[in-house]
């Protein structure tokens, strides 16, 4: 799937979501683009990139579903292409909406992990590991 078409395909619900949480969307595109890869493409289309992918973020599956996107591979492989520097911090393959996520709480200093470490966390199952 091209970036154009990435941006096009996003469900309607979850591009309407946006108008009342663009903050939001505009803290995702600001940590896309500070790891993004200059080499991957003109800075409009990564900005493109970014912005579709913030924007999926909002919505309630999977971000490689929201994205409408064949499998989590996919995403994985777009994010590599992008933000080879996003793929390097994700240490443990943690699911990307929830890596995006715990960034964008680390910088506001707030915990997500209900322990010290995610290898001890009740909720590691959530994280990590296969997607339905």
């Amino acid at each position: 799937m091209g970036t154009r078409e990435l941006v096009l395909d996003l469900h309607p619900a979850v591009r309407a979501r946006r108008a009342t949480r663009d903050d939001e969307v505009a803290d995702l595109v600001a940590l896309l683009l500070e790891h993004a890869d200059p080499a991957a493409g003109p800075r409009g289309e990564t900005r493109r990139v970014a912005l579709t992918i913030a924007v999926a973020s909002l919505g309630d599956n999977h971000l490689w579903q929201d994205l409408r996107l064949a499998s989590r591979a996919e995403l994985s492989a777009l994010m590599r292409r992008w933000f080879p520097a996003l793929v390097a911090r994700n240490h443990g393959d943690m699911k990307w909406k929830k890596f995006l996520y715990r960034l964008l709480c680390e910088r506001e200093e707030i915990l997500i992990c209900k322990s010290p470490s995610c290898a001890v966390c009740s909720d590691r199952g959530e994280c990590f590991g296969a997607e339905d």
